[in-house]
Formats: C-alpha cells, sequence, structure tokens
C-alpha cells in the first residue's frame, strides 16, 4: 500500500491489554522517510502515561498475579502463539517495517520478521528449562523495561524478558512505532494476561526520560545513540 493508506492498526497507548489516549491528547506525526510524507498520527505518551504503564506493570508482577502464578510452560505456549500470530500478519508487518522505516520489503521479509518469528520460538522453549542457577542479588522482583529502536531488536528483548516471567513496558522509537502497535494486538490475542506488555509510543526526552528515571522500573535495556543514552543513563 501507498503511503495514503496505512495500515489498519490503532495508532494509540497500549495499557493492560486496553488502549488508551494520552493523557495530554498530543498525538505526533509518523513519516514514510522515503517519501516524507506522513503516515498518520499516533498517540504521544509522556510521564503520566509512562506511570500508568508501570504501575500495570508492577500489578502484573504481583504474587499471586495470573501471570505470577501461570506455569512456565504455559508460558512458553504463550510465546508460541505470538510467534503464530506474528507469522500470520507477516505481510502486514513486512509493509508497516517497509513504509514506516524506509526498508527495502525482501529484507525486512527475509530478514527482520523472520528472525522475530524464530526468536520468539525460541525463547518459548526456554520457558520451562530455566532453572534458576544463579545467586539471587537484590529485590527478587524484576521488571523489565525497553526503550527500543526497530521490531526486530524490540521483540528479540521482549522474548526472554517474557520467556523468564518478567513484566514489559516498551517505549519504541518515535520514527517508527507502527510495527509494535500491531504487536500490541497479538499479545492481546494470543492471551497474555493484562499488564505483562505496555506499549508507549512518545519522544525521548518526555516518555523515555520518564522510564529511565522511573523509581519502579527495575531494568532499562536500551538501543540508540550516544546521545541520547549520556542524557538517559544518569537518570537510570
Amino acid at each position: 500500500p501507498s503511503s495514503s493508506q496505512p495500515p489498519s492498526i490503532p495508532f494509540i497507548i497500549f495499557i493492560n491489554n486496553e488502549w488508551h489516549g494520552s493523557v495530554s491528547g498530543k498525538k505526533f506525526p509518523v513519516l514514510n522517510p522515503a517519501t516524507e510524507e506522513i503516515i498518520c498520527q499516533v498517540e504521544e505518551g509522556d510521564k503520566e502515561d509512562v506511570d500508568k504503564a508501570v504501575k500495570a506493570a508492577r500489578q502484573a508482577f504481583q504474587i499471586g498475579s495470573p501471570w505470577r502464578t501461570m506455569d512456565a510452560s504455559e508460558r512458553g505456549r504463550l510465546l508460541y502463539k505470538l510467534a503464530d500470530l506474528i507469522e500470520r500478519d507477516r505481510l502486514l508487518l513486512t509493509t508497516m517495517e517497509a513504509m514506516n522505516g524506509g526498508k527495502l520489503f525482501s529484507n525486512a521479509y527475509l530478514m527482520d520478521i523472520a528472525l522475530c518469528i524464530k526468536g520468539l520460538r525460541y525463547c518459548a522453549g526456554w520457558a520451562d528449562k530455566i532453572q534458576g542457577r544463579t545467586i539471587p542479588a537484590g529485590d527478587s522482583s524484576e521488571e523489565i523495561t525497553i526503550e527500543l529502536h526497530n521490531f526486530k531488536l524490540s521483540l528479540l528483548k521482549i522474548a526472554p524478558a517474557l520467556s523468564c516471567g518478567n513484566t514489559v513496558v516498551v517505549k519504541p522509537a518515535e520514527q517508527t512505532p507502527l510495527t509494535a502497535l500491531h504487536v500490541a494486538s497479538l499479545i492481546k490475542e494470543a492471551g497474555f494476561p493484562p499488564g505483562v506488555l505496555n506499549i508507549v509510543p512518545g519522544y525521548g526526552p518526555t516518555a523515555g526520560a520518564a522510564i529511565s528515571s522511573h523509581m519502579d522500573v527495575d531494568k532499562v535495556s536500551f538501543t540508540g545513540s550516544t546521545e541520547v543514552i549520556s542524557l538517559t543513563q544518569p537518570r537510570s
């Protein structure tokens, strides 16, 4: 499809398995870098939205929650299901990657999406084979929050976290949020409990800074420039 025909997905914030408008009501444009045309407007998350997402992730990680009490093999089954759904929507996700990220269609189809599917299935297989052969250090609570740039990297970081039973908040790069938002709908379709994966699109100085400085976030995984990490690291 052309840039004037955006994929039919929600362009809003995903928290607790529900779609939300931004608290501020702001939106930001997402461009096709090949033509510099606007593909769509996406809800712009900031500190208030990040607070809601982190709260949802914390609640999903509480002792006694459906996610914490879920058998490890069931976590693996959900990841296998997510991989199957991504494979089902492979053409749509490839189109979004090519249109939103300026990639060659063949590169996105044969490499990025294919690697995501394989990575998810690999991590799904590990879900019930992790035996905890490590010495606990510090708080046992383990919520991983991820700020990422592209679809392939995001899923290759999200999958191990979910396989181990963590909960995740994702801030996709403001240039390329579309595939992450579609995957949010697949997370719900696959049957993951509310709050396990939350996605807050927005800008680095607002949403990204709120994530890196949030006191209820246990770990931040970041992919980006040295300039941005120099601003993010002191807050984390």
